[in-house]
């Protein structure tokens, strides 16, 4: 009966920090919101760089696994290449040491408190940013609890003999002890779990830093697993990435493992004692000291791991130009990223549209097939794009996402709406263009400079759209508003133009036909631009 007790309260101590662990993240996660995508942005060739901006989500998300999941996504997108990605896998084991720090607290008999103040604050919040504070305190204080209950349920194996011969047999043998690490830490697919019940077995008296050092490796090289799985289904490139995240564990392991006494002495050094208490500090200690060492170790050495991995998979990959680049499923474990680079996907798309309409008027202007030819093949590229950008906006709206970026998502659906109509119509123009080669159409040019006229106000509400959007500043989207009333005053008085040149046989009513329609496409235009500067104004 007692042992039931014993894995009945481990289990559910166990389940209350992760839980803890989770919702705390997710509340800072999501607090940092916008700061944490920028800071993922500014990631660079310079592996420093990347190391710190590695630690540092890792510290923000508290997880490093989500990180690698997330830096094999990035990869596999083709948006990170195999350096940048080494250094924030390396930056990761940084930062997840940190959970490791806050458990050695004993702050077990205060956790009720930020519970019950978390749970106030949660339920009376109004505000989301006010809840996601409210959750990271709750967060905090569940994690506690569950750190207190696996402790409390360690207690009774003090005086067990058995578990006393475990502990020996681990103690003698580095190998059982990195095993038993990995094993547990590839089970539960957190090595913050695992270091949490390391930390909880203190409670027993039987562990002290040199059993806790091999296990803490062990949890290293079990973490890669959680990348491992992640890169199923990828391109070559991500699988290169998460073999570098394996590789560099394994071979920082293998390289402190007989420096292991060190380690040891300079954790006892600066916690003395063989209390529990200090234990668990030594325990945090040595886990952000070897972290920290094998990252300045190994750093330097990235190009070697990436030129072992280039030869285990041989060959690049090649990206699909028409298909999504910003947006890949593992990134929606992290939903703020997610929304980040949906947006991201969301310019791409309207750029392309741009592209395409300027092209099709270039092309209507020197009746240019090959032009024609590429507004075709683009507007294949943006149907696609639509299709892929929605059926991720669904996935994403079920991720839990902060008050400002769902409205941003909610809106993006209609954006991506007005880019897929403002390519039609650029593919409308090259079907009109088609048209006039085909009949040999000859405007004057007046009508031409009626054309540009026109298309120059088209393409500043484009521009105005775009900008505004991808800035999300209400005052640029407002200007369209002005622009939108000139083309629309633009519209009636050169059709009514038209007109007149057609009554005094000045062109063919083939050509007034085509004229007129081009007008209605400029002018269809414009109003999908100002739809998405609105839904920029009403998001803000």
């Amino acid at each position: 009966m007692e042992a039931t007790k014993i894995i009945i309260q481990l289990i559910g101590g166990l389940g209350l920090f992760l839980y803890g662990m989770n919702l705390m993240g997710d509340g800072l996660e999501n607090s940092a919101g916008d700061k944490l995508k920028n800071i993922l942005e500014k990631v660079t060739s310079n592996p420093v760089s990347a190391v710190l901006v590695g630690a540092i989500v890792t510290a923000v998300i508290q997880s490093s696994s989500a990180t690698t999941v997330m830096v094999v996504g990035f990869v596999n997108a083709g948006l990170m290449n195999l350096t940048q990605a080494a250094g924030i896998i390396m930056g990761a084991n940084i930062g997840t040491t940190i959970t490791a720090q806050l458990v050695a607290f004993n702050l077990d008999a205060v956790a009720p408190i930020f519970v019950g103040v978390g749970t106030v604050i949660v339920l009376s919040a109004k505000g989301k940013k006010r809840k996601e504070f409210g959750n990271i305190i709750l967060g905090f204080g569940i994690l506690f609890m569950g750190m207190g209950l696996m402790s409390d349920s360690m207690k009774p194996l003090t005086n067990s003999p058995q578990f006393t011969n475990i502990i020996v047999a681990i103690g003698d043998n580095w190998i059982l002890g990195m095993l038993a690490g990995l094993a547990l830490t590839a089970v539960l697919q957190s090595s913050s779990a695992t270091t949490g019940i390391l930390i909880a077995l203190t409670a027993t008296g039987h562990i002290n830093v040199g059993i806790a050092i091999p296990v803490l490796f062990g949890c290293n090289i079990g973490t890669c697993i959680t990348a491992m799985l992640a890169s199923i289904g990828t391109n070559k490139t991500a699988h290169k990435a998460a073999l570098i995240h394996l590789f560099f564990n394994t071979l920082g392991a293998f390289i402190f493992i007989p420096f292991r006494g060190q380690l040891a002495g300079i954790v006892q050094y600066i916690v003395p004692g063989t209390d529990p208490e200090s234990v668990k500090r030594q325990i945090a200690n040595v886990h952000t000291i070897f972290n920290i060492s094998n990252t300045i170790l190994l750093l330097p050495l990235t190009k070697y791991l990436i030129y072992v991995v280039n030869k285990i998979i041989p060959g690049h990959d090649e990206i699909d130009k028409k298909g999504p680049k910003f947006i890949e499923n593992r990134l929606l474990q992290t939903p703020v990223i997610a929304a980040g680079q949906v947006i991201k996907e969301t310019i791409r798309m309207a750029n392309i549209a741009r592209k395409n309409l300027e092209m099709a008027v270039e092309a209507f202007k020197t009746n240019d097939n090959t032009l024609v030819e590429k507004v075709y093949e683009n507007e294949k590229t943006i149907n696609i794009l639509e299709e892929s950008i929605t059926e991720y906006l669904i996935k994403l709206s079920k991720c839990d996402l902060s008050e400002k970026e769902r409205s941003i998502v909610g809106a993006t659906y209609h954006v991506i709406n007005d880019i897929e109509r403002i390519g039609d119509h650029a593919e409308n123009v090259a079907d009109l263009t088609t048209e006039k080669i085909v009949k040999n159409v000859r405007y004057s040019d007046q009508a031409l400079k009626e054309i540009d006229n026109m298309f120059k106000y088209t393409l500043t509400s484009v521009n105005i759209a775009i900008e505004s959007y991808e800035t999300r500043d209400p005052k640029k989207a407002d200007s369209i508003f002005a622009v939108e009333v000139r083309v629309d005053t633009l519209e009636r008085e050169y059709r009514d133009n038209h007109i007149k040149r057609l009554n005094n046989g000045e062109c063919n009513a083939y050509a007034g036909t085509l004229f007129i329609d081009l007008l209605s496409n400029f002018e269809r235009i414009s109003d999908h631009a100002e739809n998405i500067a609105g839904s920029v104004i009403e998001n803000n």
